[in-house]
């Protein structure tokens, strides 16, 4: 059998493409990577053999102009983030994924990249060039930097207020947010400061940690700005000072200048914003210490004196008498006690009224802290009754004093209420306490009590010296 030869054209399945469709799809196929690149990466690149690029896509990466990076040096594009040595991606060995590298921007500032490069090698295995991709993640970086920074900000004031929780009295709750502060941050040492007003010298209210005496006239200076506002700045000393405003809305600081200072030695790093942003909301902790302190020395106050008066009450005479009598015991020294009693005083709340009573109640008071020392104890025990320890002081000088108060107070006290004046005075009786006397405080006080009530059997308005031998 002949085999015959078929000398028809192939089918054009068959047939060979033409040039212009074997360009056509190269080019698209080009393109196609291309698009894909763009879509995965946030730059691609090409170098030759001396580092050179020869490709940069898409088009101004990085804020570079259009075509500026060709046949530049790749160096151009190397940064430094400040805290490693500089990695450069455009010179690889071997092939190298997603490694972070500091790329500088046509603005100067630096990007943060993931960068996969390989190197591009010859026949004989030499480097010709390198081919890679970076994907930014400087905004990554940023949320990321900044998510730390709230968690940690949150994990600092959970320890401040979980320890300042386990303390009851506001002196230990400052030093323990103080300590915690302190520990938190890397700091020598921290303060709070009061701004003295009119020019006159700040002061320090609490302080923890070396430092603050040489610290305090810059914390001074810093206080001037507004509330919550913090700034810093460095001392004579060279200590890193950084100072929050913590103003209290009541209290004995209400209205003026409060702060909070942290302080490092000049060795240290400066203050960053991560370590403002935990000085201010821990600011917010030493204000809610401040006021609750403020608010158990007003509690304290009225626990110990009376409302009227502002003299101490009953309960707070006798305790501070019990501890000048054991220092008096120890210093071989007497002590003279004086019951006082108004004469007339029914008459006046009777005729007058209660407020003009009260007044009298309050000038007599006044009168009471002019005779005494600040060392010696003034109080009122109730109703129109006071009594006033004097330490140190015999009965001899405690009768004297008695006596210009008797002569005193009916011109004074009648000023008040001067339609009862005829029957205002005093009634003071006076018991001594010898050096190292067994006598107690109840028997002290029940001798002074029996004195004024003779001075008043005996017409009133004058006074009695009761010795440690009466009954």
């Amino acid at each position: 059998m002949t085999d015959t030869i078929l000398d028809s054209p192939l089918p054009a399945a068959f047939a060979a493409p033409a040039p212009d469709l074997i360009r056509d799809a190269l080019e698209e196929s080009r393109q196609r990577w291309r698009q894909l690149v763009i879509l995965a990466a946030d730059v691609a690149f090409e170098t030759d053999a001396s580092g050179r690029f020869v490709l940069v896509i898409p088009d101004q990466a990085l804020g570079w102009p259009i075509g500026s990076l060709i046949g530049q040096p790749s160096e151009l594009l190397l940064g430094d983030d400040g805290a490693s040595p500089v990695f450069n991606p455009f010179r690889p060995g071997t092939e190298i994924r997603r490694r972070r590298a500091w790329l500088r921007r046509y603005d100067g500032s630096l990007a943060t990249m993931a960068v996969s490069v390989a190197p591009l090698r010859d026949a004989g295995g030499g480097i010709t060039g390198a081919r890679g991709i970076g994907i930014d993640l400087t905004d990554c970086d940023l949320q990321s930097s900044q998510i730390a920074g709230r968690l940690r900000r949150g994990e600092v004031l959970d320890h401040i207020l979980s320890r300042v929780g386990q303390e009851a009295a506001a002196e230990q709750m400052m030093d323990t947010a103080l300590w915690a502060l302190i520990h938190a941050l890397g700091a020598e040492g921290a303060a709070v400061v009061a701004r003295g007003a009119d020019g006159a010298p700040g002061r320090i209210l609490h302080q923890r940690g070396p430092g603050a005496a040489a610290t305090l006239d810059t914390a001074d200076r810093l206080l001037v700005r507004p509330d919550s506002e913090a700034a810093d700045a460095t001392g004579p000393d060279g200590r890193r000072v950084l100072a929050i405003g913590c103003r209290t809305r009541f209290g004995a600081g209400a209205g003026l200048a409060q702060g909070l200072a942290l302080w490092r030695t000049a060795r240290a790093h400066a203050w960053n914003h991560d370590d403002t942003l935990i000085a201010t909301s821990a600011a917010g902790i030493v204000r809610m210490i401040l006021e609750y302190e403020a608010v158990q020395q007003e509690m304290a106050q009225q626990a110990r004196t009376d409302p009227l008066t502002g003299l101490l009450n009953r309960r707070a005479f006798l305790e501070a008498m019990q501890r000048q009598t054991a220092r008096l015991d120890r210093e071989s020294a007497p002590g003279t006690l004086m019951f006082i009693d108004l004469d007339g005083f029914k008459a006046v709340n009777d005729s007058q009224g209660h407020a003009v009573g009260d007044a009298v109640l309050i000038r007599l008071a006044d009168m009471l802290r002019r005779l005494v020392r600040p060392s010696d104890l003034v109080a009122r025990l109730g109703g129109d009754e006071f009594a006033v320890w004097l330490g140190g002081v015999d009965q001899a000088t405690a009768a004297e004093r008695a006596d210009h108060l008797c002569k005193a107070a009916p011109a004074e006290l009648g000023s008040v209420a001067p339609e009862a004046v005829a029957g205002l005075g005093l009634s003071v009786g006076i018991a001594l306490r010898g050096p190292g006397s067994p006598e107690s405080i109840e028997d002290l006080m029940r001798r002074a009590d029996m004195a004024m009530y003779g001075v008043k059997r005996a017409g009133r308005n004058h006074w009695r010296v009761s010795t440690e031998g009466d009954a």
